[in-house]
Order: C-alpha cells, then structure tokens, then sequence
C-alpha cells in the first residue's frame, strides 16, 4: 500500500479521481471564432449573488481566449455526448467540426442538448498552483430535463445509475 504522505501529482489523480464529477465545455465567441475546452472542475459557488467557479489548467492555450472575450458559457453534458469530452480536450484540433451550436444571449455557443448550459461573465481570477481559479457571474442558464448526465469518475465516464444502484460505464 502506498503511504498515505504521497502526494505525488499521479496518486494525488488517482485518490481525487474518486470524487465523481460532470463534465462541462467551456465555449465562447472570440475574435477568432468560436472556442472551448472540457473542463472536470466546475461547481456552483454561490447562490447571491449568483457564482460558478472552474479551474482551468495553466497550461490550456483556450483559456486566455475565453479570458480575453470576457464571456462564456458552461456547457454540462448529457451522457449521450461523451464524445464531445474528447473531442473538446485535445489541444491543436478543430473543437467545433461537426458540432452543432446556437449562440446564448450573451453570444457565446450553446452546445446542441447539452444537458444545461450557464451564460456566465469572468468576475474573478485567483492563483491555483498549476490551474487558474476562475470565479464567473451567472447571467443566465437553462437545463433539459429529459437527458441524463455524463459522469467522469477514476478516470472513466458513466451514466447514471442503473436499477440495481451500480454505476452504468458507458463506452
């Protein structure tokens, strides 16, 4: 067994990894067109006034894009769409092929069925070791309810839970 003090970024992945979580794209019309990353930390900060929070990695090239347009919107995925996670987490490709989108009212893409979508405005931007902190003021938000969420959980999607209460992987 390995000893509890490793905090090692691999065994720091492994142990947090069992912390299920959504899985949400971040998008928004640029200058340069539109862009998006997926992005595993997200949560609701606040209720009033009305926060979210994510942590992008330091190293991503689409956050200062996102930073710069001052607006995005956070695009939860239905289980149906895990492929959009990999399709959007891959650095030097064409996020958008194949992907259809409406413009939310802030302008910014609202991934066909996602599962919810929040319309946000950067308010905040704190230090967080190797990601950036990002606290974003809700302007408004929709959510379906006839899909069920994408899951992301020791490094694997799921659906929801099935009948017998086991975590349903997907493929």
């Amino acid at each position: 067994m390995t000893e509890p003090s490793d905090l090692s970024p691999r065994r720091l992945r492994t142990i947090l990894g069992h912390f299920a979580t959504g899985l949400p794209v971040i998008t928004a019309g640029t200058r340069h067109g539109p862009v998006g990353f997926t992005c595993q930390s997200f949560a609701s900060l606040s209720l009033d006034p009305a926060l979210v929070t994510f942590s992008p990695a330091r190293s991503s090239c689409t956050w200062p894009l996102l930073r710069e347009a001052g607006r995005f919107t956070v695009n939860i995925l239905p289980v149906e769409h895990q492929h959009l996670a990999g399709q959007f987490a891959r650095s030097g490709t064409d996020k958008f092929a194949g992907v259809d989108y409406s413009l939310s009212p802030l302008g910014n893409p609202v991934l066909d069925q996602a599962l919810a979508w929040v319309d946000c405005e950067l308010h905040q931007e704190y230090d967080g070791g190797d990601h950036t902190i990002v606290v974003a003021a809700v302007r408004s938000l929709s959510a379906r309810a006839d899909a069920e969420p994408l899951l992301f959980f020791k490094g694997e999607y799921f659906g929801v839970q099935s009948r017998d209460g086991a975590l349903e992987g997907v493929a």
